[in-house]
């Protein structure tokens, strides 16, 4: 039976994204799911908040790739006397010519990166996180969009919490992932060390933010079969009431569950990683590949918890257990056989 629906991305698609990968792999060293996971996130539209020690080329990864796409790139180095204008911009006064003038603040590109973000006051992270919600800006009446596409990439430093401000539940709904960066192997931090000693790479721009729109767009595209929005939608009832999915013994260890939006996140991601994997179909493991990173940060364990020593990625780890993937052939592969 023929059908319309291609069982691959367009060849067009798939190259420009292969492009833009092998671009950015000519100055980044290793950190390949934490890449993969920011290109889910700027395909998806969504925001990321990574948690890492200084040194793992966050920066790095997420400046290179505004480069390769020909996108603006701003950095934001949060401290405690920052206030919101630093961000969104203000009102100046023009003593010449007697007129108010805005001026827009950093906020206004295409990759942001929001460094050590729980440095800041509550004021200055929900200026920001208002921003990454709403995609504009209000400056004295006068709305500012901010270029489109727009991502956020938010870092927290695990080792020091003195003098920090811990973003609220809340608003840290507002990422659609929290990614852990771990170190380099051994073979990696070698080929680190030769690239920073030897010829700086000169990068070739490979793609634009209208081709990178466009991706985003082809992304929406991507079949997602019923059955695994269903299991979206299980796996965060499993946060809220544990006990409906034979989790009995997790209802007191957690405090809060994962929100709606985890459950729109899981599904966008899967499509997003789908696409990167040259499919325009998702499959169970594109989903369950990005589960642990969508909901550890929207899963609250309560202080008996805490006190068990469970962590969030324990207790996702739990329920991915418990609740099982939908079984292949999903409806798709009928569609595209």
């Amino acid at each position: 039976m023929s059908t319309e629906t291609p069982s691959s991305t367009p060849p067009a698609t798939a190259e420009l994204m292969e492009q833009i990968l092998y671009e950015v792999k000519r100055v980044v060293v290793g950190q390949d799911r934490f890449l993969e996971r920011v290109m889910v996130a700027m395909l998806a539209g969504g925001h990321l908040l990574v948690e890492g020690v200084p040194g793992l080329a966050k920066t790095l990864t997420i400046k290179t790739l505004a480069d390769t796409v020909r996108g603006q790139f701003k950095r934001i180095q949060f401290t405690p006397d920052l206030v919101p204008s630093d961000l969104v911009g203000t009102r100046m006064y023009n003593q010449k010519t007697g007129e108010f003038s805005t001026s827009l603040g950093p906020v206004f590109a295409n990759l942001l990166l929001a460094d050590e973000i729980n440095r800041a006051p509550a004021k200055v992270q929900s200026a920001l996180l208002e921003v990454m919600q709403e995609r504009q800006v209000t400056i004295a009446g006068e709305t500012h969009k901010v270029p489109r596409p727009f991502l956020v990439m938010a870092t927290q430093n695990p080792i020091e919490t003195e003098g920090t401000y811990p973003l609220p539940e809340a608003q840290v709904d507002r990422f659609m992932m929290k990614v852990l960066v771990d170190y380099p192997t051994d073979e990696e931090e070698f080929v680190i060390v030769q690239r920073v000693i030897g010829t700086p790479v000169q990068l070739t721009p490979v793609a634009t933010t209208e081709q990178l729109a466009a991706l985003q767009a082809e992304a929406r595209r991507v079949y997602v079969d019923p059955s695994l929005i269903q299991y979206a939608v299980k796996l965060v009832s499993a946060t809220r009431t544990p006990e409906k999915h034979g989790l009995k013994d997790l209802r007191r260890f957690i405090t809060f569950g994962a929100s709606p939006r985890a459950t729109i996140n899981l599904t966008e991601g899967a499509r997003a990683l789908a696409m990167l994997r040259g499919r325009n179909y998702a499959l169970p493991e594109d989903m369950t590949a990005l589960v642990p990173d969508v909901l550890r940060h929207r899963v609250t364990l309560s202080y008996e918890g805490l006190s068990e020593g469970l962590t969030p990625d324990g207790v996702i780890d739990k329920i991915m257990r418990a609740v099982p993937a939908p079984p292949k052939p999903l409806e798709h592969e009928k569609l595209v056989a």
